[in-house]
Protein backbone atom coordinates (compact mmCIF):
# COMPACT_ATOMS: atom_id res chain seq x y z
CA UNK A 1 0.00 0.00 0.00
CA UNK A 2 1.77 3.22 -1.26
CA UNK A 3 2.42 6.29 1.38
CA UNK A 4 1.30 9.88 1.03
CA UNK A 5 4.88 10.64 0.01
CA UNK A 6 5.26 7.91 -2.17
CA UNK A 7 1.78 9.91 -4.06
CA UNK A 8 3.38 12.51 -3.74
CA UNK A 9 6.67 11.62 -5.19
CA UNK A 10 5.02 9.88 -8.12
CA UNK A 11 2.43 12.65 -9.45
CA UNK A 12 2.92 14.82 -12.01
CA UNK A 13 5.72 17.90 -11.98
CA UNK A 14 3.32 20.22 -12.79
CA UNK A 15 1.00 18.72 -9.62
CA UNK A 16 3.92 18.84 -7.28
CA UNK A 17 5.00 22.16 -8.29
CA UNK A 18 2.12 24.08 -10.01
CA UNK A 19 4.28 27.56 -9.54
CA UNK A 20 7.71 26.10 -10.83
CA UNK A 21 5.92 24.40 -14.05
CA UNK A 22 3.76 27.65 -14.71
CA UNK A 23 7.09 30.14 -14.93
CA UNK A 24 8.68 27.17 -16.93
CA UNK A 25 6.23 26.78 -19.54
CA UNK A 26 5.33 30.42 -19.77
CA UNK A 27 9.31 30.92 -20.31
CA UNK A 28 9.47 28.16 -23.13
CA UNK A 29 6.61 30.17 -24.62
CA UNK A 30 7.75 33.48 -24.44
CA UNK A 31 11.14 32.47 -25.55
CA UNK A 32 9.44 31.10 -29.11
CA UNK A 33 7.48 33.83 -29.49
CA UNK A 34 10.34 35.88 -29.18
CA UNK A 35 12.07 34.29 -31.82
CA UNK A 36 9.38 34.01 -34.45
CA UNK A 37 8.89 38.11 -33.81
CA UNK A 38 12.09 39.40 -33.17
CA UNK A 39 12.30 41.22 -36.69
CA UNK A 40 10.22 42.91 -35.46
CA UNK A 41 11.65 44.50 -32.58
CA UNK A 42 14.56 45.45 -34.09
CA UNK A 43 12.99 47.09 -36.95
CA UNK A 44 10.43 49.09 -34.15
CA UNK A 45 13.77 49.84 -32.49
CA UNK A 46 15.41 51.24 -35.92
CA UNK A 47 13.00 53.18 -36.42
CA UNK A 48 12.41 54.93 -33.38
CA UNK A 49 15.97 55.94 -33.45
CA UNK A 50 16.15 57.52 -36.84
CA UNK A 51 16.45 60.95 -37.51
CA UNK A 52 17.32 62.32 -33.79
CA UNK A 53 17.50 66.18 -34.00
CA UNK A 54 19.47 65.85 -30.44
CA UNK A 55 22.32 64.73 -32.80
CA UNK A 56 22.64 67.50 -34.47
CA UNK A 57 24.38 69.20 -31.48
CA UNK A 58 27.30 66.21 -31.81
CA UNK A 59 28.52 67.73 -35.07
CA UNK A 60 29.41 66.26 -38.10
CA UNK A 61 30.99 62.77 -36.73
CA UNK A 62 27.34 62.09 -36.06
CA UNK A 63 26.14 62.07 -39.43
CA UNK A 64 23.11 59.79 -40.07
CA UNK A 65 22.63 58.13 -42.86
CA UNK A 66 19.53 58.12 -45.02
CA UNK A 67 16.83 57.40 -42.82
CA UNK A 68 14.15 54.29 -43.10
CA UNK A 69 10.90 55.03 -45.04
CA UNK A 70 7.95 52.35 -43.19
CA UNK A 71 8.43 49.25 -41.30
CA UNK A 72 8.91 47.08 -44.62
CA UNK A 73 11.57 49.58 -45.98
CA UNK A 74 13.55 49.23 -42.50
CA UNK A 75 13.35 45.64 -42.79
CA UNK A 76 14.46 45.14 -46.23
CA UNK A 77 17.46 47.39 -45.92
CA UNK A 78 18.60 45.56 -43.47
CA UNK A 79 18.11 42.51 -45.03
CA UNK A 80 19.89 44.03 -47.76
CA UNK A 81 22.67 46.02 -46.03
CA UNK A 82 23.30 44.14 -43.20
CA UNK A 83 22.13 40.41 -44.05
CA UNK A 84 18.85 38.28 -43.34
CA UNK A 85 20.21 37.24 -39.56
CA UNK A 86 21.34 40.68 -39.23
CA UNK A 87 17.10 40.76 -38.47
CA UNK A 88 17.95 38.60 -34.84
CA UNK A 89 20.65 41.09 -33.74
CA UNK A 90 20.28 41.56 -30.19
CA UNK A 91 17.80 38.08 -29.54
CA UNK A 92 19.89 36.78 -26.68
CA UNK A 93 19.60 39.54 -24.22
CA UNK A 94 15.77 39.94 -25.37
CA UNK A 95 15.56 36.00 -24.51
CA UNK A 96 17.04 37.23 -21.14
CA UNK A 97 14.48 40.35 -20.58
CA UNK A 98 12.05 38.08 -21.09
CA UNK A 99 13.09 35.09 -18.92
CA UNK A 100 13.78 38.34 -16.37
CA UNK A 101 10.66 40.18 -16.74
CA UNK A 102 8.00 37.04 -16.55
CA UNK A 103 9.46 35.61 -13.72
CA UNK A 104 9.64 38.65 -11.65
CA UNK A 105 5.82 39.79 -12.95
CA UNK A 106 4.27 36.19 -12.49
CA UNK A 107 5.79 36.12 -9.11
CA UNK A 108 4.99 39.91 -8.36
CA UNK A 109 1.31 39.33 -9.86
CA UNK A 110 0.61 36.27 -7.87
CA UNK A 111 1.55 37.96 -4.13
CA UNK A 112 -0.65 40.72 -4.70
CA UNK A 113 -3.62 38.72 -5.84
CA UNK A 114 -2.79 35.86 -2.82
CA UNK A 115 -1.29 38.49 0.01
CA UNK A 116 -2.14 41.68 -0.91
CA UNK A 117 -5.04 42.44 -2.78
CA UNK A 118 -7.18 38.94 -2.18
CA UNK A 119 -10.53 37.90 -3.57
CA UNK A 120 -13.72 38.98 -2.84
CA UNK A 121 -16.40 37.32 -0.28
CA UNK A 122 -18.07 35.51 -3.44
CA UNK A 123 -14.44 34.26 -4.86
CA UNK A 124 -13.96 36.80 -7.73
CA UNK A 125 -11.15 39.05 -8.94
CA UNK A 126 -12.34 42.60 -9.38
CA UNK A 127 -10.78 44.00 -12.54
CA UNK A 128 -9.59 47.22 -10.72
CA UNK A 129 -7.82 44.49 -8.44
CA UNK A 130 -6.32 42.92 -11.84
CA UNK A 131 -5.23 46.37 -13.22
CA UNK A 132 -3.44 47.85 -10.49
CA UNK A 133 -2.05 44.33 -9.55
CA UNK A 134 -0.87 43.85 -13.25
CA UNK A 135 0.50 47.48 -13.55
CA UNK A 136 2.48 46.94 -10.29
CA UNK A 137 4.05 43.60 -11.72
CA UNK A 138 4.42 45.02 -14.75
CA UNK A 139 6.72 47.26 -13.39
CA UNK A 140 8.72 45.34 -11.17
CA UNK A 141 9.80 43.07 -13.61
CA UNK A 142 10.49 45.56 -16.08
CA UNK A 143 12.84 47.42 -13.41
CA UNK A 144 14.02 43.64 -13.01
CA UNK A 145 15.11 43.71 -16.43
CA UNK A 146 16.58 46.95 -17.44
CA UNK A 147 19.86 45.58 -18.19
CA UNK A 148 18.86 43.40 -20.18
CA UNK A 149 16.79 45.14 -21.92
CA UNK A 150 19.33 48.42 -22.25
CA UNK A 151 22.08 46.02 -23.99
CA UNK A 152 19.65 44.67 -26.76
CA UNK A 153 19.06 47.79 -27.48
CA UNK A 154 22.46 48.91 -28.10
CA UNK A 155 23.40 45.51 -29.88
CA UNK A 156 19.93 46.40 -31.72
CA UNK A 157 21.75 49.24 -33.44
CA UNK A 158 25.25 48.09 -33.78
CA UNK A 159 24.57 47.07 -37.43
CA UNK A 160 23.37 50.56 -38.07
CA UNK A 161 26.89 51.85 -36.09
CA UNK A 162 28.65 49.71 -39.05
CA UNK A 163 27.11 51.20 -41.65
CA UNK A 164 27.87 54.33 -40.53
CA UNK A 165 31.58 53.76 -40.41
CA UNK A 166 31.51 53.72 -36.32
CA UNK A 167 33.33 51.24 -34.07
CA UNK A 168 31.35 48.51 -33.27
CA UNK A 169 31.00 49.17 -29.14
CA UNK A 170 30.61 45.03 -28.08
CA UNK A 171 31.86 41.81 -29.30
CA UNK A 172 29.19 40.18 -27.70
CA UNK A 173 26.41 39.66 -25.04
CA UNK A 174 28.74 39.31 -22.17
CA UNK A 175 31.06 42.17 -23.39
CA UNK A 176 28.23 44.31 -23.58
CA UNK A 177 27.44 43.82 -20.00
CA UNK A 178 30.92 43.97 -18.57
CA UNK A 179 31.73 47.34 -20.50
CA UNK A 180 28.78 48.96 -19.37
CA UNK A 181 29.32 47.67 -15.99
CA UNK A 182 33.04 48.74 -16.15
CA UNK A 183 32.23 52.30 -17.58
CA UNK A 184 29.04 53.65 -15.31
CA UNK A 185 28.90 51.08 -12.74
CA UNK A 186 25.39 49.39 -11.33
CA UNK A 187 23.77 52.59 -11.95
CA UNK A 188 24.79 52.54 -15.54
CA UNK A 189 23.20 49.23 -16.23
CA UNK A 190 19.83 50.56 -14.97
CA UNK A 191 20.11 54.08 -17.59
CA UNK A 192 16.37 54.59 -19.05
CA UNK A 193 14.57 52.81 -16.80
CA UNK A 194 12.44 55.34 -15.49
CA UNK A 195 9.97 55.50 -18.72
CA UNK A 196 10.88 51.74 -18.95
CA UNK A 197 8.71 51.28 -16.35
CA UNK A 198 6.59 53.73 -17.26
CA UNK A 199 5.79 52.29 -20.03
CA UNK A 200 5.05 48.80 -18.71
CA UNK A 201 2.61 50.19 -16.50
CA UNK A 202 0.95 52.24 -19.49
CA UNK A 203 0.95 48.94 -21.65
CA UNK A 204 -0.12 46.92 -18.58
CA UNK A 205 -3.26 48.62 -18.29
CA UNK A 206 -4.41 49.25 -21.91
CA UNK A 207 -3.72 45.82 -22.12
CA UNK A 208 -5.56 44.52 -19.45
CA UNK A 209 -8.90 46.93 -18.93
CA UNK A 210 -9.12 47.32 -22.80
CA UNK A 211 -9.37 43.33 -23.43
CA UNK A 212 -11.84 42.88 -20.41
CA UNK A 213 -13.76 45.96 -21.41
CA UNK A 214 -13.85 44.66 -24.97
CA UNK A 215 -14.92 40.97 -24.24
CA UNK A 216 -17.31 41.56 -21.65
CA UNK A 217 -19.28 44.12 -24.22
CA UNK A 218 -18.99 41.93 -26.99
CA UNK A 219 -20.30 38.43 -24.90
CA UNK A 220 -23.56 40.82 -23.46
CA UNK A 221 -24.37 42.91 -26.46
CA UNK A 222 -23.46 41.14 -29.70
CA UNK A 223 -24.66 37.33 -30.74
CA UNK A 224 -21.00 36.29 -30.03
CA UNK A 225 -19.72 34.01 -27.28
CA UNK A 226 -16.60 33.28 -25.42
CA UNK A 227 -14.57 31.95 -28.37
CA UNK A 228 -11.20 32.19 -30.21
CA UNK A 229 -13.82 35.10 -32.42
CA UNK A 230 -14.08 37.37 -29.12
CA UNK A 231 -10.48 36.92 -27.92
CA UNK A 232 -9.08 38.03 -31.19
CA UNK A 233 -11.16 41.02 -31.17
CA UNK A 234 -10.38 41.73 -28.01
CA UNK A 235 -6.59 41.52 -28.41
CA UNK A 236 -6.57 43.14 -31.30
CA UNK A 237 -8.36 46.59 -29.48
CA UNK A 238 -6.46 45.71 -26.57
CA UNK A 239 -3.04 45.78 -28.40
CA UNK A 240 -3.72 49.11 -29.71
CA UNK A 241 -4.84 50.86 -26.65
CA UNK A 242 -1.71 49.26 -25.49
CA UNK A 243 0.80 50.30 -28.28
CA UNK A 244 -1.00 53.98 -28.07
CA UNK A 245 -0.40 54.16 -24.47
CA UNK A 246 2.96 52.68 -24.54
CA UNK A 247 4.85 53.91 -27.82
CA UNK A 248 5.70 57.51 -26.34
CA UNK A 249 7.66 56.15 -23.48
CA UNK A 250 9.33 53.39 -25.94
CA UNK A 251 10.90 55.70 -27.62
CA UNK A 252 12.02 58.16 -25.37
CA UNK A 253 13.88 54.48 -23.42
CA UNK A 254 15.01 53.53 -26.80
CA UNK A 255 16.83 56.85 -27.09
CA UNK A 256 18.04 57.40 -23.76
CA UNK A 257 19.61 53.90 -23.69
CA UNK A 258 20.97 53.84 -26.90
CA UNK A 259 22.60 57.33 -26.78
CA UNK A 260 26.42 58.17 -26.79
CA UNK A 261 28.21 58.40 -23.30
CA UNK A 262 31.48 59.39 -21.48
CA UNK A 263 34.06 57.80 -19.60
CA UNK A 264 31.76 57.88 -16.75
CA UNK A 265 28.92 56.33 -18.59
CA UNK A 266 26.78 59.93 -18.67
CA UNK A 267 24.58 60.57 -21.86
CA UNK A 268 25.50 63.13 -24.23
CA UNK A 269 21.96 63.61 -25.49
CA UNK A 270 19.63 64.01 -22.79
CA UNK A 271 19.90 64.72 -19.13
CA UNK A 272 16.70 63.08 -18.53
CA UNK A 273 13.41 61.54 -19.28
CA UNK A 274 11.80 65.00 -19.73
CA UNK A 275 14.53 66.74 -21.70
CA UNK A 276 14.22 63.74 -24.26
CA UNK A 277 11.01 64.47 -24.91
CA UNK A 278 11.11 67.84 -24.78
CA UNK A 279 13.78 67.59 -27.37
CA UNK A 280 11.79 65.08 -29.55
CA UNK A 281 9.28 67.14 -29.94
CA UNK A 282 10.89 70.44 -30.51
CA UNK A 283 13.03 68.95 -33.46
CA UNK A 284 10.78 66.43 -34.85
CA UNK A 285 7.22 66.86 -34.19
CA UNK A 286 4.64 65.67 -31.71
CA UNK A 287 4.59 62.53 -34.22
CA UNK A 288 7.82 61.80 -33.92
CA UNK A 289 6.62 59.71 -30.14
CA UNK A 290 5.28 57.37 -32.52
CA UNK A 291 8.43 56.25 -34.62
CA UNK A 292 7.75 52.20 -34.80
CA UNK A 293 4.22 52.30 -34.29
CA UNK A 294 2.95 49.77 -36.57
CA UNK A 295 5.84 47.31 -35.86
CA UNK A 296 5.31 47.49 -32.37
CA UNK A 297 1.18 46.72 -32.57
CA UNK A 298 1.89 44.05 -35.00
CA UNK A 299 4.60 42.48 -32.09
CA UNK A 300 2.14 42.93 -29.54
CA UNK A 301 -0.65 41.53 -31.03
CA UNK A 302 1.39 38.33 -32.09
CA UNK A 303 2.67 38.00 -28.44
CA UNK A 304 -1.40 38.03 -27.34
CA UNK A 305 -2.53 35.53 -30.13
CA UNK A 306 -0.12 33.35 -28.72
CA UNK A 307 -1.48 34.03 -25.28
CA UNK A 308 -2.62 36.48 -22.29
CA UNK A 309 0.16 37.57 -21.04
Amino acid sequence: MSTPEDEERLSPLAQRWPRASKFLLSGCAATVAELATFPLDLTKTRLQIQGEAALARLGDGARESAPYRGMVCTALGIVQEEGFLKLWQGVTPAIYRHIVYSGGRMVTYEHLREVVFGKSEDKHYPLWKSVIGGMMAGVVGQFLANPTDLVKVQMQMEGKRKLEGKPLRFRGVHHAFAKILAEGGIRGLWAGWVPNIQRAALVNMGDLTTYDTVKHYLVLNTPLEDNIVTHGLSSFCSGLVASILGTPADVIKSRIMNQPRDKQGRGLLYKSSTDCLIQAVQGEGFMSLYKGFLPSWLRMRSVQCDGRR
